[in-house]
Order: C-alpha cells, then structure tokens, then sequence
C-alpha cells in the first residue's frame, strides 16, 4: 500500500515563507515525478511544481521566483519552499507521486495567507 503524507502547511501573513514535505512510502516501482497542486474553494486542482527523478523542474507563471521544488530521491520526499507568499497562494496543496504503473495522491496540507 503506498502513501503519500504531506506537511508543512499552516497560516503565514503576506511575504512570509512556509516549506512543504511530501513523503511517499511502499511503492514497489520507482517514483518518476513527484508534484505539487493546489486547490481553492470553487477552483480546480492546478499544477504548482514538478520534479522528475533527474531533477528536472517546472513551475507554474504564478509561482516562478517564488517557489522553489527539490527531491530527495532517497527518502522518496520532494519538498516545496514557498517564499513571499501571497493570499492568492491560499489553497490546500497536494502531493502527486507518479510510477510507471500509476499515480498517488496525498490528503493535503492546508496553506492559508493573511493580508
């Protein structure tokens, strides 16, 4: 069974920083990507950051130069560093793990900022 644990959310006030982990455990089949989604109330689930197992990174516009994406390959963790946050950025973030057989959702983590 594999699980995708996040943490690291919380409440910040504008231009503040807040780091996320993710976690995934059990998987029998390397991880390729993992990623970072959020979603507000009445939105849909968009992209924020991926990283594959190489490194390779990509962003989303609203969060380039803000954010930052790294991976741990050897503890299967991946790791959001979100500087200067904006109420804007208030959503719950999910951590998206990616095998060559499927994919895995955490629960979310709650990140909400104050004006």
């Amino acid at each position: 069974q594999v699980q995708v644990v996040e943490s690291g959310g919380g409440l910040v006030q504008a231009g503040g920083s807040l780091r996320l982990s993710c976690a995934a455990s059990g998987s029998r089949f390397s991880i390729n990507i993992m990623a970072w989604y959020r979603q507000a109330p009445g939105t849909q689930r968009d992209l924020v950051a991926q990283i594959t197992s190489s490194g390779t990174t990509n962003y989303a516009d609203s969060v380039k130069g803000r954010f930052t994406i790294s991976i741990d390959n050897a503890k299967n963790t991946v790791y959001l560093q979100m500087n200067n946050l904006k109420p804007d950025d208030t959503a719950v973030y999910y951590c998206r793990t990616t095998t060559r057989v499927r994919d895995y959702w955490g629960q979310g983590t709650q990140v909400t900022v104050s004006s």
